[in-house]
């Protein structure tokens, strides 16, 4: 434990924060409001301006706590650099990923020191690096022989280690304009930018207080502060966060094996595991996006706290792209685009469970045809479940052990019943109830069955987040031996369905990770399977070391859209916990009376169906194809006398099977036509005396302007090939 008094503050912290508090604006010229986001909207709207009254920062606390935290940690740092200074400096060789090998001494040469070596390009753009699979400060000395790899903003690992850090800036701006206390500021789990979460008291941020975070931010870019590490005992963790009852909740919570990590960035001092960036002044541009509110730990009985979102780049150009492709992400957004549509709409007396309108069931009944239609072609059977079980089958499965808090639990006749939040503990009951055998498997059964999660309420976030869904769920029961060929029906199965939506997807395979169930054989086994499948699906991948779940290894698939989002909807796990759990068997193949337990798959192609839908009507921008369209067709007559032809078409399209209107009002023809347009009908079919006569229609696209006269026939031939071929 570190010896030095909690009063004593050293002349060098105690004289760089008050230059730090002599540049921060005067907080009279603040106004910030008691206001919180309503969290059904993307984007926080400024609220009346008589709503806004001045929030006091707690100056004496950040006069006591940032020099106190400065001190201790220089105090570490400087026990810790000398110790290392005295450590012997071994030669070591350091392999490189193309195979060449560099010099180096232990303790001594760090992984810029390599880049340097290299090319000054590679130096001056190198964001992280890894060192025997574990990411590691590019300052950061190496500790021996090493297979190093270095990281880029072009590389998965660079960009979430400059958004983690970026976070850090933010959590500086923040902590040092508002005196708030800081909780968590990770990069997030979409892949893209960040967000720092804290505790302001009354106080509500909202878009009104953005320029001064962001002005709180360049500053600490300007000063090019470096990211400094120290290790820490858990006693001297307590110390330097003691002023912090969050920090302190976050230490004490900690393995008491875990190594305990501490980073610097000017006045910023923060429990973090890192790593991070050289330093702040590789984050060209910064802005903020959101905030919102959020509860302590996704606990709605804790605290409230604000969290701000960010982005962030190397260059000023690439921010700016990115907020003009999200200015054109928000008019598409689908929660207004579903209003327009009149294809589904939320009422406060079931939030987070969406009505589906008649056009937005037809989409939705769409996407579960669609996959159902592959079941039957794919070998799945599919099933129907209980949408309630006694707590004792949640007790079996774990999940009330560790998901309890998440459903909906109630009590019937004294006895407690949860609402299923997932499918796989009734689908291990299925497979339960009578003798299996080897000559079943795989086993393929498939659940479109109601899911209940009990979200926060401040979580939920149009059809993305939702309480009541529906999934494309499906579990495989197979034998070790099945597992490859299983895999790669699963990934075949996803990019036919993403070749359809017009989607790309990046896959990531996801190993044992360091707390994990079951034997280091199996485990290997199982990720040899997934690594066999996903060479011979021949599309590039990545692995992701020590990332799996604790029951199996996965597949983690990323997938893209039109505007270059990226979304995370598949699902492949592999997971040997839970038929251990129930203790599922079947009759091996062999000597009589053996039994072998099988590997279950977790597989979704859509993922939830609701979250689906949003997706896609978002990435088509409200324009639907034909073949998932809820307005398929629209006749318009021209005038009175061809309406009774006009309706002898409609009824013909929809004997046909397809979604057809007939608009019957005295409008003009062209108005009509519009009309069409902006309601988004596929087809556009104007009918007037000519095409009463001949018996065809005038055939118009729905965002051309020209068109085309058809017979009957030959419309519903070009129909029936458009649905085919998923346009």
């Amino acid at each position: 434990m570190l010896q030095c008094s909690k009063t004593w503050i050293s002349t060098a912290a105690a004289f760089s924060y008050s230059l730090l508090r002599r540049n921060s604006p005067s907080f009279s010229t603040l106004t910030p409001p008691p206001y919180r986001k309503d969290l059904s909207f993307s984007f926080l709207q400024p609220p009346p301006a008589a709503a806004m009254v001045p929030h006091p920062k707690d100056d004496a606390y950040l006069d006591s706590v940032i020099p106190k935290r400065i001190q201790l940690f220089e105090a570490i740092q400087a026990q810790q650099l000398a110790h290392r200074q005295s450590l012997p400096s071994d030669p070591i060789k350091i392999t490189l990923p193309d195979g060449k090998v560099k010099e180096g001494k232990t303790w001594v040469t760090s992984p810029f020191d390599v880049a340097k070596e290299i090319s000054k390009s590679l130096a001056s753009n190198a964001l992280i690096s890894e060192v025997n699979g574990v990411l590691w400060d590019m300052s950061r000395p190496l500790e021996g022989d090493c297979e190093l790899k270095l990281f880029t903003f072009d590389n998965d690992e660079g960009r979430d280690t400059f958004w983690h850090s970026s976070a850090h800036i933010l959590g500086q701006a923040l902590e040092v304009e508002y005196g708030c206390k800081l909780c968590i500021g990770p990069c997030t789990t979409r892949g893209e930018g960040f967000y720092y979460d804290a505790f302001y008291g009354d106080l509500g941020l909202n878009e009104d207080h953005f320029k001064q975070i962001e002005s709180g931010a360049d500053k600490a870019v300007k000063a090019k502060q470096p990211f400094e590490r120290i290790e820490v005992t858990r006693d001297q963790a307590l110390e330097i966060f003691s002023d912090n009852r969050f920090k302190v909740e976050i230490i004490n919570d900690l393995p008491a094996d875990k190594t305990i990590t501490v980073y610097r960035c000017g006045p910023l001092v923060d429990l973090c595991r890192g790593p991070h960036i050289p330093n702040t002044s590789f984050v060209k541009a910064l802005a903020c996006l959101k905030a919102s509110s959020a509860y302590w730990r996704g606990n709605k009985d804790r605290e409230s706290l604000q969290r701000v979102y960010g982005i962030s780049y190397p260059d000023k150009k690439s921010l700016q792209l990115y907020l003009k492709r999200l200015e054109e992400a928000k008019k598409y957004d689908h929660r207004l685009l579903g209003t327009k549509q009149e294809l589904f709409f939320n009422h406060p007396l079931s939030p987070g469970s969406w009505f589906f309108l008649p056009n937005g069931t037809r989409i939705y009944n769409k996407l579960m045809e669609f996959i159902k239609n592959q079941y039957r072609e794919r070998g799945y059977q599919e099933v129907i479940s209980p949408n309630m079980y006694n707590m004792q089958l949640w007790e079996t499965s774990g999940h009330a052990a560790n998901y309890k808090e998440n459903m909906f639990v109630f009590e019937i006749e004294k006895q407690e019943f949860g609402l299923k939040p997932m499918n796989c503990p009734g689908h291990c009951l299925m497979f339960q109830h009578r003798v299996r055998s080897y000559r079943e498997l795989p086993l393929r059964l498939a659940d479109f069955g109601v899911l209940h999660r009990n979200e926060a309420s401040g979580a939920l976030t149009g059809l993305t987040r939702v309480r009541r869904f529906q999934q494309d769920d499906a579990h495989i029961f197979c034998r070790e031996s099945q597992i490859k060929d299983e895999v790669t029906g699963v990934l075949d199965f996803i990019q036919y369905t993403y070749d359809i939506f017009g989607f790309t997807f990046d896959l990531k395979l996801s190993t044992r990770p360091e707390k994990y169930l079951g034997e280091i054989e199996t485990w290997e086994k199982a990720e040899a399977a997934l690594t066999e499948a996903l060479n011979e699906f021949g599309k590039p991948w990545q692995i992701n070391e020590g990332d799996g779940a604790f029951y199996g290894p996965k597949i983690d698939i990323s997938v893209s859209d039109a505007l270059n989002r990226k979304f995370q909807c598949a699902t492949l796990q592999l997971d040997f916990q839970l038929p251990a759990r129930f203790e599922l068997y079947y009759s091996a193949e062999g000597e009589e009376g053996k039994r072998e337990a099988p590997v279950m798959i977790h597989r979704a192609i859509l993922g939830s169906v609701e979250r689906m839908f949003a997706i896609l009507l978002e990435h088509y921008k409200g324009k639907w194809p034909f073949w998932l369209s809820p307005r398929q067709a629209i006749v318009c007559p021209v005038s009175d006398k061809s309406q009774p032809y006009a309706q002898q078409v409609r009824d013909k399209i929809f004997q046909a099977g397809y979604f057809v209107d007939v608009d019957t009002s005295d409008r003009t023809i062209q108005k009509k036509v519009r009309e069409a347009q902006m309601a988004q009908y596929n087809y556009i079919l104007v009918v007037g005396e000519e095409e009463v006569k001949t018996g065809q229609v005038s055939v118009r696209v729905r965002d051309k302007a020209d068109s085309n006269v058809m017979s009957m026939d030959s419309l519903l031939k070009h129909f029936k090939e458009e649905v085919e071929a998923f346009h």
